[in-house]
């Protein structure tokens, strides 16, 4: 097959991907809580079991008049929704999904580039806080800026401690040279990159820079119809990455109990998917944090613990 057309199917199924597998965790988030929290209205949408319930929020979502407040840094209020969400889906093109080039591109400093990249997406809330000359969206917009000072530095080491184990930056090479035995020495970088990553993206516990309660929405306070809806595609794609990134450094991958050359990209879904069933599960279970207690978790805790992470790492790769 010509090297070209095999890059353009690799890159309409990166595209396929990033449009259907948000979604999925958009339904089964809204299925998740209905059961977890007896809510009623998501399971009737539709009649059978509310299939229709993501159906009928694109269409309210389509419906809504765009309003642009009078006020707002026009241009970067509409680009704000691209910003946060096109890097995720950049994210999904290193990220692989089974074994012999089973992914869209493999790059030498695969985990450097999803890093850098998922660190631009978060800006386009921060754009938006700002762009909307409103006081409750920038104290939003800050708290988002404040948010990721704080966990990005956590996240870069949790990951860094796979990458010094592997010897490697590319993805794939990570996959590679994973073993079972990494799990136990490896859990405590697994659970602070997890955790790092779901700050980063803002979801509950770690929500205050939208904390309805305090500044209605935060940097999304002005923004309705289409352009909303974006960035909810793009929290629930930052669940698919997130979720994809640390199944690749942490858990082996397309790594399973059988069959890894054949069913490799079943066993990375199945574990991209427990993985977003934890998000929801979380969202629903813990109470938003307060601001000191989310940056004292981050500082006093998360990055100790990747740099114990990172030192042990360190120590057995040259003991072994």
């Amino acid at each position: 097959m010509p090297d070209l057309l095999v890059i353009v199917l690799k890159l309409l199924a990166v595209a396929a991907a990033f449009g259907v597998l948000p979604l999925l965790v958009g339904q089964a988030e809204h299925k998740v809580m209905a059961h977890m929290q007896g809510r009623l209205g998501p399971m009737y949408a539709g009649r059978f079991h509310g299939w229709a319930q993501l159906v009928a929020d694109g269409v309210k979502f389509a419906q809504k008049e765009d309003v642009v407040p009078a006020a707002a840094d026009r241009r970067i209020f509409k680009l704000a929704p691209a910003v946060a969400i096109v890097p995720y889906l950049l994210v999904l093109l290193v990220v692989p999904i089974g074994p012999d080039g089973q992914v869209a591109v493999d790059l030498g400093v695969g985990l450097f580039f999803a890093l850098a990249v998922m660190g631009v997406g978060v800006i386009g809330a921060i754009m938006a806080g700002w762009a909307s000359a409103n006081k409750y969206s920038l104290l939003g917009g800050m708290r988002v800026a404040a948010q990721l000072m704080s966990y990005e530095l956590p996240l870069v080491f949790a990951a860094s401690s796979a990458a010094m184990a592997a010897g490697t930056l590319s993805l794939p090479g990570i996959v590679e040279a994973w073993r079972w035995y990494w799990l136990p020495w490896q859990a405590v970088g697994a659970v602070v990159f997890f955790v790092a990553g779901l700050a980063e993206l803002r979801r509950p516990p770690f929500d205050m820079p939208i904390a309805d309660s305090e500044i209605i929405l935060g940097p999304y306070t002005e923004y309705g119809g289409l352009r909303f809806a974006f960035f909810l595609l793009a929290e629930y794609a930052g669940i698919i990455v997130l979720s994809a990134l640390t199944a690749v450094l942490f858990l082996g991958g397309w790594k399973g109990p059988f069959l890894e050359t054949e069913l490799g990209w079943l066993w990375m879904l199945l574990k991209v998917f427990a993985l977003s069933f934890v998000v929801i599960w979380l969202r629903v279970s813990y109470p938003r944090m307060r601001e000191d207690q989310l940056q004292k978790l981050a500082w006093a805790w998360l990055v100790p613990l990747a740099l114990a992470q990172l030192a042990l790492t360190g120590v057995l790769k040259v003991a072994f």
